[in-house]
């Protein structure tokens, strides 16, 4: 049964688009807020070539809430392999080419949705071209998502924080009014520091969700990240979500508490990678914990159960709003 809980969820990367696959199954009033600091790969060269935001995060997000053939979700992921187009995705060429027809970013990300036909509305966070600068506990500083995520130190000199340069961009309105208005708002699952922190950073976007009266839900990585969060617990990733922006941003963090299996965790060690370690007594000294089977193996990879994930999100906002 489709619910009419209003759900804006912020983030970035394939966590936030994983989620929105299982949130358009349970509720059809859906607002993403996506990060526009990446600047790697296809979403790099494209804000390099046009100078236009990175589309990635917003492809990925707006696949995900096709409501038409799903081959359509397929055909603007398809990535081309060969000639000048390599490493492109046909989704990004479609935003570069609506975002020079528009008047903004936003615009651009409006425009696609409706030859989409997607569930529910994707924004940009921001229209302002924003980079991404980590400070590290040794007040080493690096610039640029991608060179955050390539990070190789992280046990060594962890992450301090992270900024935005310009520092406090301007928010996009809908998102904004996408907060004030949700039942529910949900930070994660993603990158910690790449994916999720960077919205909080945007002029309005903190205060708009300190402000709500949603339930506000954090949802934590299975796993730690290489160069981002190598072994952070489960509490330390709300710890620096809450640094970023205020001491009881989430009202609850739910948490997979199923098993990995062995063969995963030996790659996933090849990589710096281990499952978060739920520190149930840290965190309950600053939040309710939801703990659940919400494990995936996807392609040999730890995903979230988007199915069971958004059940749970939607059930949680069902019962707070009643």
């Amino acid at each position: 049964m489709i619910s009419n809980i209003k759900v804006a969820a912020l983030g970035g990367g394939t966590g936030l688009s994983t989620m929105l696959k299982g949130l358009k199954l349970y509720t059809g009033d859906i607002t993403a807020v996506v990060s526009v600091a990446d600047d790697g790969g296809s979403s790099g060269m494209l804000r390099q070539d046009f100078g236009m935001l990175p589309p990635g995060d917003v492809r990925n997000c707006l696949s995900a809430l096709t409501d038409i053939d799903p081959e359509i979700g397929d055909l603007i992921n398809y990535r081309f392999r060969e000639g000048g187009l390599k490493g492109h995705s046909l989704g990004n060429i479609m935003l570069a080419a609506l975002n020079d027809m528009s008047g903004s970013f936003e615009e651009a990300v409006k425009k696609f949705a409706r030859v989409l036909g997607i569930v529910g509305t994707v924004y940009p966070v921001t229209n302002e071209n924003v980079t991404l600068k980590a400070v590290l506990s040794n007040n080493k500083t690096i610039s640029g998502e991608s060179n955050i995520g390539a990070y190789s130190e992280a046990v060594w000199n962890r992450i301090d924080h992270v900024e935005l340069n310009p520092p406090s961009p301007k928010p996009v309105r809908g998102a904004v009014e996408a907060i004030n208005k949700a039942d529910v708002i949900v930070l994660g699952p993603g990158s910690l520091y790449t994916s999720i922190i960077p919205n909080l950073l945007v002029s309005g976007i903190t205060e708009a969700i300190r402000n709500s009266r949603a339930l506000k839900i954090y949802v934590c990585n299975i796993m730690t990240q290489r160069g981002e969060t190598e072994g952070y617990t489960a509490y330390d990733h709300l710890s620096a979500l809450e640094k970023h922006s205020y001491e009881g941003i989430a009202d609850m963090m739910i948490v997979n508490n199923a098993t990995v299996p062995e063969y995963l965790l030996e790659r996933y060690a090849g990589e710096n990678a281990a499952p978060v370690h739920i520190d149930t007594e840290n965190i309950l000294g600053h939040t309710k914990l939801v703990q659940g089977n919400l494990l995936l193996i996807q392609n040999g990879r730890v995903r979230h159960n988007f199915s069971r994930l958004a059940r749970t999100v939607v059930q949680l906002g069902s019962e707070f709003r009643n």
